[in-house]
């Protein structure tokens, strides 16, 4: 599974396909490539990076 950490909010954030990401609270998130996440609750825009564990 894939995941990203959220350095705006020191949490991570699992893959769950077509852009859409899920952090450890519950929030959607998008992807808006280049490194940046927007959170779908409160429209803030997050940096992002993938998990060094990822096999991508």
């Amino acid at each position: 599974m894939k995941s990203r950490f959220d350095y705006s909010d020191g949490d991570y954030c699992v893959d769950m396909g077509g852009g859409m990401m899920m952090d450890t609270e519950g929030n959607l998130m998008q992807d808006m490539g280049g490194g940046m996440a927007m959170d779908l609750d409160s429209g803030e825009l997050h940096i992002m990076e993938f998990d060094a564990d990822n096999d991508e």
